[in-house]
């Protein structure tokens, strides 16, 4: 903890940048437990990447959060890697060392477990999970599955080659099995999964639509949309109208921020149903 009367600056470094939400989250904590902390948003292009981020110290700043294009560079800057990010290959967290020294974490994961955690009945039953997409939220919802338990984990992309990219790094740091499966056959691969997850933009507000079938999805899977514009994509709405458990991704925007926010001033924060309907109002307000 910095000394009482001592700002702690802090930062989310991205190109471009307007479209953060990390501002909004980490100001709404500052005001919610009263701390003397800032929080800015930098537009760092990648050429200026590693210059930025080796300012951090002289500059007093306590870390930064890491959002696109610059997580997957982050992690080949930084002096060290937590666990997570060395598996995931990418970082959404840099904190400032007490030698000045730089560390990177992935909290992405981390959100994503919470975010479901007590949704459908996956955590009784985790034998086969179905993930969509090979980018870097895929990675982190990977691995955070194989942190979980999960014996099976099947991962379809529309670029075959980039899931078995993903399958080959991340294997040797699990114990499930990490299986690759063709984009044709997602309809066909539902039969036995505990949870199924879409971490592509197919879906999201000003994308085109994820176009699936889930009628040979069990009725107990959770299903779970990691986009959060529009809150209920067509994929969840189709869930919702079977019967399928649904989780929407709003709640992994807030539950990753929560060890930046502990990293940077000391608080661990409560993710709120106050916080979560601001966010949605700020979100509406943005996109009308």
């Amino acid at each position: 903890m910095m000394p009482s009367g001592h700002i702690q600056i802090a930062a989310v470094m991205g190109h471009p940048i307007a479209h953060s939400r990390s501002p909004f989250l980490h100001k709404f904590w500052l005001k919610e437990y009263g701390l003397n902390g800032s929080f800015v948003a930098l537009d760092v292009t990648p050429e200026n990447l590693q210059k930025e981020l080796r300012a951090l110290p002289s500059k007093a700043f306590r870390g930064t959060c890491v959002t696109i294009p610059h997580k997957e560079t982050t992690a080949q800057i930084v002096d060290e890697l937590d666990e997570s990010a060395h598996a995931i290959g990418a970082v959404n967290l840099v904190t400032v060392l007490p030698d000045g020294r730089l560390r990177g974490q992935n909290t992405d994961g981390y959100g994503f477990i919470e975010n479901i955690r007590g949704h459908g009945t996956w955590e009784q039953s985790r034998k086969h999970a179905i993930v969509f997409g090979a980018g870097g939220a895929a990675r982190a919802v990977v691995y955070a599955l194989a942190q979980e338990k999960f014996e099976a984990i099947t991962i379809l992309n529309r670029t075959r080659a980039k899931t078995e990219a993903l399958t080959a790094s991340i294997q040797p740091a699990v114990k499930a099995k990490l299986q690759v499966a063709d984009w044709a056959a997602r309809n066909d691969v539902l039969k036995d999964a505990d949870v199924l997850v879409n971490t592509t933009s197919l879906g999201m507000d000003g994308h085109p639509p994820l176009e699936i079938s889930i009628e040979q999805l069990p009725s107990s899977a959770l299903v779970t949309d990691i986009v959060y514009t529009p809150l209920a994509t067509p994929l969840l709405k189709a869930a919702m109208d079977r019967g399928n458990p649904t989780q929407d991704g709003l709640g992994m925007l807030m539950h990753q921020a929560r060890p930046a926010f502990k990293a940077f001033y000391g608080q661990d924060p409560d993710v709120t149903p106050a916080l979560r309907q601001a966010l949605v109002d700020d979100i509406q307000k943005t996109h009308t």
